[in-house]
């Protein structure tokens, strides 16, 4: 138990160094959550109630406040470190649970520009990374590849960047859990088997080395081991 604790206290540090590189003013950030989450919670029971069952509340309220605060900007630290990296946004993907399989790299070209393949309910989305006017003509070639093995499955587009119909790698995650639920999981599970064989042969190439980022549930157990 201690050894573990210790473990996840070490993680923990490791993640705020990290972030602090980014946001400099993220002690007095948390601390600022920290406070307005205990007043906010803790002032209304102690007015209403007692002093007591006020602290008693305003703390663990203190504390969520400022464990989300911090879970943000550490997310954003993250993506900003490895951002511009070829194969960025599959890292971002693999972080996702809930069913989603991200394959790295199923198309390159000699600039760097690629496609990622993520795989899930709402059917096949295919991530580019690289400006639009590369990355058009490969995720129209993708999408005539993948339409042959799975006919039949919805295939979405999204694009990386900083141009007009692209979205920065902070928001795609948000990007994938607002597509549709289309498939049931045993027809997710068929057409993950039907892509598999075409990574199989073709390969993929692997995610950028790095920090990943730290969700906000991950960040809270860590706290509590």
């Amino acid at each position: 138990m201690f050894k573990r604790a210790r473990k996840s206290f070490g993680t923990i540090a490791q993640n705020w160094g990290m972030t602090q590189k980014v946001h400099k003013l993220l002690a007095l950030e948390v601390f600022g959550f920290f406070v307005a989450g205990a007043v906010v919670v803790g002032a209304p029971v102690a007015y209403f109630l007692n002093t007591l069952s006020g602290i008693i509340l305003a703390i663990p309220a203190g504390l969520i406040a400022a464990v989300f605060w911090f879970s943000r900007r550490a997310m954003s630290a993250a993506y900003s470190q490895i951002e511009g990296q070829p194969g960025a946004a599959a890292a971002v993907a693999q972080q996702m649970r809930g069913g989603w399989q991200t394959t790295p790299g199923v198309a390159v070209n000699k600039n760097q520009d690629l496609i990622s393949r993520v795989v899930g309910k709402p059917g096949v989305i295919l991530i580019s990374e690289g400006p639009s006017s590369r990355v058009i003509p490969m995720l129209a070639a993708e999408r005539k590849k993948t339409a042959r093995w799975v006919p039949d499955v919805p295939i979405y587009e999204i694009q990386i960047g900083d141009e007009d119909g692209q979205i920065t790698l902070g928001k795609l995650q948000r990007a994938l859990n607002k597509l549709p639920r289309n498939l049931r999981g045993g027809e997710v599970t068929d057409m993950r088997r039907r892509l598999d064989a075409v990574s199989a042969v073709g390969g993929s190439m692997p995610i950028p080395k790095g920090p990943m980022p730290t969700s906000s549930r991950s960040v809270r157990r860590k706290r509590g081991a």
